[in-house]
């Protein structure tokens, strides 16, 4: 097999050349930012070069139109891995073309999609390099730099992810609103905060409030595409409002309590008994992280309406244990309480926080659980194999 592979600075490309490399798979992996643009002639391009070169299928995470298009046209199988929501490029007319199959991990979004009728997408929850991260973790033992590294990584409770406290983030360029619509969004915010599993934003927004938004900072939808205005405000404006606001209630609560660190890329100074250790590498240092802090958090952002974020499986794939708030996709694979656990308000998460750094042996066996469910059933070359037997 011979794949054809097109990326633009995205999580675990490293890890699925690696997938390949053991498996015996021919690649090539093209670096483009044009793979990004709905249309593009230069793109366009560049894949009819290609072309002169027999490949089975192009593969890259997350879905691109133009990518699909050139698939189309040319008669060869695309397969798309999405591990990013929210992401506006599969409400793309695109979508339906036949050479799609697009391998979505939220479980809820696959079967809006699929129930819509859209038959070019599958479930598939993400994947874990494992042997990477083993190797890495064993130079601990006979690298003192490495063993170095780990100690400064100790901690009792860690997060790694963004704030979403960028200046003039989306929603708060949302200036003049009427005092009913500010007080509408304050208040369906509020509700939505209680409430994990089920993600009710967008139905809450009214014709007269998505006209009041308008005005303050228009959003368009693609001219080739079917998402709405309201989905745009929901899941870009509003969901990660959401996440700001949780993540910095949950941290404020939990680091007043126990050793917190914070690796994000912006100061936090609204978080003062934390310690923010600024952005951290994905592979060089990240699995250091994970393994050696005692408890690693999950905050997914509620636009994942049921889905399992890439961190939470980072984590389980680096032997950390993992405690999460409730993502309805972690019931189809994980036992709570005995692979991974979690946490159902911020009480509840301040009480395990407090119970499992109590309980280290039992803590510790959690995360070895996890981890042995990452590694047998949950790593590239596993899921590689099932999309391959859907594809062809």
């Amino acid at each position: 097999m011979n794949v054809l592979i097109f990326e633009w600075k995205n999580f675990g490309i490293e890890d699925i050349c690696d997938a390949f490399k053991d498996m015996a798979i021919k690649y090539k992996c093209i670096s483009t930012e044009l793979m990004r643009e709905r249309k593009n002639e230069e793109f366009d391009n560049i894949f009819e070069n290609e072309m002169s070169i027999k490949y089975d299928c192009v593969f890259t995470f997350n879905y691109s139109p133009v990518i699909s298009n050139c698939c189309r046209r040319f008669n060869i199988p695309y397969i798309a891995f999405i591990y990013d929501s929210p992401l506006v490029s599969l409400y793309s007319y695109t979508v339906i073309n036949p050479c799609n199959y697009i391998f979505i991990f939220d479980k809820t979004l696959y079967l809006e999609l699929k129930n819509a009728g859209i038959n070019t997408v599958y479930y598939a929850p993400l994947a874990v390099n494992t042997d990477r991260i083993t190797r890495q973790l064993n130079e601990a033992d006979t690298n003192p730099a490495i063993s170095n590294l780990c100690n400064k990584y100790k901690c009792d409770v860690a997060f790694v992810g963004s704030m979403y406290n960028e200046k003039h983030n989306l929603f708060d360029r949302l200036k003049n609103l009427p005092p009913y619509v500010s007080g509408y969004l304050d208040g369906i915010i509020q509700a939505q905060l209680k409430v994990y599993g089920y993600y009710f934003i967008e139905e809450l927004l009214k014709p007269d409030i998505i006209d009041a938004l308008q005005k303050s900072v228009p959003a368009e939808p693609n001219k080739d595409g079917v998402e709405t205005t309201s989905y745009l405000y929901a899941y870009y404006f509003i969901a990660r409002k959401l996440a700001e606001l949780e993540r910095k209630d949950l941290l404020s609560a939990v680091s007043k309590q126990f050793n917190t660190h914070l690796y994000t890329p912006n100061a936090t100074p609204e978080l003062p008994e934390i310690i923010n250790c600024g952005p951290i590498d994905y592979y060089n240092h990240m699995p250091y992280v994970f393994n050696n802090s005692r408890i690693n958090l999950n905050i997914s952002l509620r636009s994942i309406r049921s889905g399992i974020p890439l961190r939470a499986m980072d984590i389980m794939g680096c032997n950390g244990f993992l405690l999460s708030n409730y993502q309805a996709d972690f019931y189809d694979f994980f036992v709570p309480g005995e692979d991974m656990a979690v946490f159902e308000s911020k009480e509840d998460l301040i009480n395990k926080c407090d119970y499992y750094l109590e309980h280290d042996n039992e803590r510790r066996q959690i995360a070895a659980n996890g981890f042995g469910k990452v590694n047998e059933f949950h790593t590239y070359k596993v899921r590689l194999k099932e999309i391959f037997d859907v594809v062809f």
